[in-house]
Parts: structure tokens; sequence; C-alpha cells
């Protein structure tokens, strides 16, 4: 315990620190490094600890009574939903008012009267909440180390903004904290506390520039976070009032009167829903992106997105069979498809990242919404490989940015030979995310064959069809790196050792899990997903706990021997790809010049014409917007799902209301 709550509170004394700090000095670069790295230290040592010493089968209890806690809580919950007022009544946002108040009244109420402190305990340590504990403390730590070489970097081409790079990295220390006591919240409230934490700092950062384009994606991240926390607030009432307890562990466990529970479910994966940007909430996470890119890894990442899917993670054995169940399978199997599409059509890097995060997000939604073992356990191991490669891609994008003032994907041509570093992190990055044997295409075939096993034949066809749209986008951006033309040059090196110290660290973890997912399903993924489902005794399951526990125990003894053997081999060939590219491109020898329908002028950029006029020849991958483009069907995906949504959350408070 007192581990954890230096995982939790630490991150709060290095960001109060440096708040204060305004200046841009060493003393603070070396706080903020000497911080993420404490940070990281205890997450290990508190994962290492918990196996050794913890009962992580049934999970560790603590924190009975905590009144002092409670009023400390009620007081910073003032305090959050003053600054909201504050900053709505300034920009004229006066709904925002309405939101937040409909969430925070209510939860002071309950703490202040002392109707929440009932709880048996409102801390929780499993097998989940370390994989969570280490995703935020390792990949949120290194976001920390490489934002201080970036936001220095980011000021000095953006002198038109304010520079508040103190009051940033204080905010990424906030995020830290907020996410280490939410995903070891067992109590409701608490959970709720920590979750509207990430809501407002998410609006903070978000509007960081201070610009209109910021300030209103800021308010639209801030109004759907918002929206999503009502009907947490709405669950945690009802669970207080009408069922008689506070905990999610508790909820889990809940039989007397199973369709009683569909409505605090429902309430709870609404809120999900928004927090990890489904459609139709998918645009405030699409102009997080507008923030200085630390903010976005650390958003698509580490914390923010990765608590909405936590939380369906934590929920998914009270799914399989339900309206709820089919509301959010419906919702993450079609983000999923609809965001690898809109993937296609953009040539933004961060943007394309924003809706690969979008519809990777919505494929783990999907798999806690089927309710199996074997979802859960692709849901969990796309949720740890997301977060370490998707992190790494933003942090290479967010360096090229500041390195050429440009972060088009067009722009990366030739990119293995001017910047082969970044190239060759952002080759393991793109593998990772679409190739075998990196653990996404793992992840995915195990969640193919939960669908199968589901009957929800839906669900594997937009699995089919997104994860086709997801290689396609990937594989162009890749082509683009390691296309060259004549006369190409390295540059130089921009990129801060802070930088270098997070990226580096990332792709090698990237690659150590193609390597060891084995033992990390065996250790860890596998021993939740067991305990989580024969440990359930609501009639919401239809799957036995002896089903579930066989089920969960040979998803990987279905891979066959062969089968590892070739995902070495491309393995190997991963690594030696970007090697061998830059030893070629290194050789001097004869080089004949492309032909371009025309005289060439000397070059392969350009040419001369049947006029005698020089053309520049440029080649440009095929984004298909005229086909299906943002304008052509976001916002029909959007209402549709938004349709769909209000009936369904219709349909889960009709059965859960009136029983």
């Amino acid at each position: 315990m007192p581990v954890l709550a230096f995982l939790i509170l630490f991150p709060f004394v290095i960001a109060f620190i440096l708040f204060f700090l305004k200046k841009d000095s060493a003393g603070r670069s070396f706080i903020t490094i000497m911080g993420a790295a404490a940070e990281l230290a205890a997450a290990v040592f508190f994962s290492v600890d918990s196996f050794m010493f913890g009962d992580m089968e049934m999970g560790t209890y603590y924190l009975a009574k905590t009144h002092l806690a409670d009023m400390v809580i009620a007081a910073v919950e003032m305090c959050l939903m003053l600054i909201v007022f504050f900053l709505g009544i300034k920009y004229r946002r006066y709904y925002i008012l309405l939101l937040s108040a409909a969430g925070t009244i209510p939860a002071l109420y309950l703490d202040l009267t002392g109707i929440s402190a009932t709880a048996v305990s409102h801390i929780k340590v499993d097998y989940l909440t370390v994989i969570m504990v280490l995703i935020v403390g390792v990949v949120g730590s290194l976001i920390c180390i490489y934002a201080v070489g970036y936001i220095r970097d980011y000021h000095h081409h953006h002198k038109e903004y304010t520079d508040r790079s103190g009051y940033f990295l204080s905010l990424l220390f906030v995020f830290l904290g907020a996410m280490m006591g939410l995903v070891s919240s067992d109590n409701l409230m608490w959970m709720y506390f920590f979750w509207e934490i990430t809501s407002v700092c998410s609006f903070l950062l978000i509007g960081y520039s201070r610009t209109p384009e910021a300030i209103a994606n800021s308010f639209r991240a801030l109004w759907m976070n918002l929206l999503g926390g009502c009907g947490f607030m709405a669950a945690i009432i009802f669970c207080i009032c009408v069922m008689e307890l506070t905990n999610i562990s508790q909820l889990l466990v809940f039989a007397s009167i199973p369709a009683m529970a569909v409505f605090p479910v429902a309430m709870l994966s609404f809120a999900a829903l928004t927090k990890s940007a489904q459609m139709p909430f998918c645009r405030w996470l699409l102009g997080a992106m507008v923030a200085p890119t630390p903010t976005s890894a650390l958003l698509h990442s580490a914390t923010m997105v990765k608590a909405g899917v936590y939380l369906l993670l934590r929920l998914s054995p009270m799914m399989n069979g339900t309206y709820v169940g089919i509301m959010v399978t419906v919702i993450g199997g079609f983000t999923f498809f609809a965001a690898s599409l809109l993937a296609i059509t953009v040539s933004d890097g961060k943007k394309i990242l924003a809706y690969s995060t979008i519809s990777n997000l919505g494929l783990i939604t999907a798999a806690a919404g089927c309710g199996m073992p074997e979802a859960v356990w692709a849901g969990i191991m796309l949720l740890i490989f997301h977060a370490v490669t998707k992190s790494m891609m933003f942090m290479s994008v967010g360096a090229y940015e500041n390195s050429t003032g440009s972060r088009d994907v067009e722009d990366m041509h030739g990119m293995i030979i001017r910047y082969p570093k970044l190239a060759f992190v952002m080759t393991i990055g793109i593998f990772g995310m679409s190739v075998v044997p990196m653990g996404m295409c793992v992840a995915k075939w195990a969640a193919l064959k939960a669908f199968i096993d589901s009957g929800y034949v839906y669900l594997t066809l937009f699995l089919c069809f997104g994860s086709a749209s997801t290689l396609f986008y990937w594989i162009k951006w890749l082509g683009k790196i390691f296309s060259v033309s004549k006369g190409s040059r390295k540059h130089t090196d921009k990129v801060y050792g802070s930088e270098w110290t997070a990226i580096y660290p990332l792709a090698v973890i990237a690659v150590l899990l193609c390597l060891v997912y084995p033992v990390i399903s065996a250790v860890v993924v596998t021993p939740y997903v067991r305990s989580a489902f024969s440990g359930s005794m609501n009639r919401l399951i239809t799957m036995t706990p002896m089903e579930g526990a066989s089920a969960s125990t040979n998803i990987i003894a279905a891979i066959s021997t062969e089968d590892f053997v070739i995902m070495g081999v491309m393995l190997i060939c991963m690594c030696i790809l970007p090697i061998a590219m830059r030893f070629v491109n290194s050789v001097q020898e004869r080089r004949v010049l492309s032909y371009m329908s025309g005289f060439n002028t000397g070059s392969d950029r350009s040419f001369y014409d049947s006029l005698g006029e020089e053309k520049k020849q440029y080649l440009s991958n095929w984004y298909m917007q005229e086909l299906f483009g943002e304008k052509k069907i976001l916002n029909a995906c959007l209402l549709l799902t938004a349709v769909f949504l209000i009936v369904m959350l219709t349909a889960c408070a009709a059965g859960g209301l009136f029983v």
C-alpha cells in the first residue's frame, strides 16, 4: 500500500513544484526527468511486489475507512467545478456549467453526508490493476521525459504562443497521478473523482496554445467527457440508493436481481464510450491533435482513452447476452471499421494516428462487449501493445515535425535517408500496428476467434474489413518512408536527447513484447481472465466458470510451433529491413534516372514535357477522399451511432428500472 500511495500522490507533488517553475532551466528539466524516472521505478517495483506478496487471484483490498480522504476529495471536486465554471463563463460556454454541476453536486452530497462512506474498501489490486499501473507508469513516465526536450523545441518554433512549459509539464504529472488512482480504485466514488480529473486535465492541455481552434476543441472534449461523467454519476446514485453497494467488485458479483444491474452497467459503459472516444464521441480526440505532441501521446496511449476501455474490460463479465453487450459491441465494431476507412483519407500524420487510435479502441471496446474470456484476453493484449506502439509513433511524428516543420506523411518521402533514426523507429511502430508477429495482429486473431465463437457475425465482418483498411494506410505510410529520390542526403538530427531517451526504450519494448507475449499471457492476462469469469456470480453470464477458464487457457495453445517459427523469421526481417535499406542507399553505384514521360532535366524530381516546359514530378499516395472522405461519411457515421446509442440506452434503462 505505501508504494501505491506513492504512485498516486508523488506525481501531484511533482506537478505542484513544476507549476511554480516558470522559466525553462536545467533545474526544471532535472526535476521532470527524475520525477518521471522515480514514478517508473515505483511502478515496476509495485508490480513485482504485488506478484510476490499480494493475492492476485482474489485481489488485495485496502482502505476501509477514509473519512479524511473523502473530505479532501470533496474539496478538490469543488475546486475542479469552480475552474470549469470560471473558464465556461470566461469563454461563454454556459452549457459546460450545467454538465459540471450535474456530475459534481451529487458527488459532493454523497461525500459530505457520508452516504458513500459505507464501502468495505476503496482500493483493489489484482492482475488488471498491475497491467494498467505498468502501462501508465512506464509509458506515461517516458512521455514526461520526452516532453522536456519537445516543449523547448516547440516554443522555439512557435514563438507566437505564450511559453507556459512549467504549467504544461505539471499537467502531465497530474494525469499520471489521476490515472494511478483511477485504475487502483474499487470504490465507484473514488474512481469517479479521478475520472473527472482526467477530463479537466485533457481540457486544459488541449487548449494549451489558447488559439480559437484549440479553445473550441478543448471545450468539445470537456463537454463530451462531462456528459459521460453524468452517466457515471447516474450509475453511482443507482448503485448506492437502489442496490446498496458502492464498489465495482460488489457490482460484478451482484446476483439477487440480475436485471437491475443492467442500468448501472449501461451508464458506466456509456461513460466509458465517451472517454474512449467511440463514435459518436470521437471528434474530441481528433480535435486533441492541436495540442503539443506529448498531450496526444499521453491521451492516446497511457491515459484518458485507456481509462474508458479499462472500465469496459472490468465490466465485461456482465455483458454477455445483454442489451449493454449488444450496445457496446456494435458501437465498438462499427467504430473500428469506420475509423479505419477514414484514416485512409487523411495525410496528416497525427490525424492518421488519431483515427488509428479510435479504430483500435473500437476493437478493444467490441472485445469487452462480447463478455467472453477469449475476447477479454484479446482486449487486454490489444491494450498493452497499443499503448507502447502508439505512444512511440506519436513521439516520432512530433520529433519529425519539430525537425522539418511538417507532420504530413507526403513530406516523409525518403525519410530513411534524411532521418534514418526516426525512420527506423517509425518502421518498428508501423510493423507493430499491422504485421505479424507484432502483438496487435496476434490479439486481433484472438478477437476474431472470440467473435466467431460468440456468434456475432457483424463483429467478424467489422474486424475483417477494418483490418484490411488498417493495413492499407499503414503500408502507404511505410512506402513513403522508404521511397528515395536521387540526390537525397542525410539531414542534421535536431531531436533532443531527452526525446531519444523516451523513444528508444519504447521501440525496444515494442520488439520485446513480440517475443514475450506468451509469457505475459500465461503469467498475467490469462490468470486475470480466469479469475474475472470464474469469480463472477451474476446470471448475466451464459458461460460457466469452467468453460471460461478452459477457453482462456487454450488461446495461446492454439498457435502452433510452426507459427512461432514464421513469426520469428518475420521479426528478424522487420529489424533487418531499415538497416538493409540504409546500407544499400549508402553504397556508391551508378544510378539510372527514372523515365517520366518526357525529357529528364538531370534529376528524378522534374522533366521537360512535349512543349519544352519544366514540370515537377511528385509521387503521391491515393487517399480516396472522393469515395469515403471525412466530408462524405463522418457526419453520417456520427448520426447513425448517436441514434443507435440513444435507442439502446433507452432499452437498457427500461430493462433496468422496470423489473
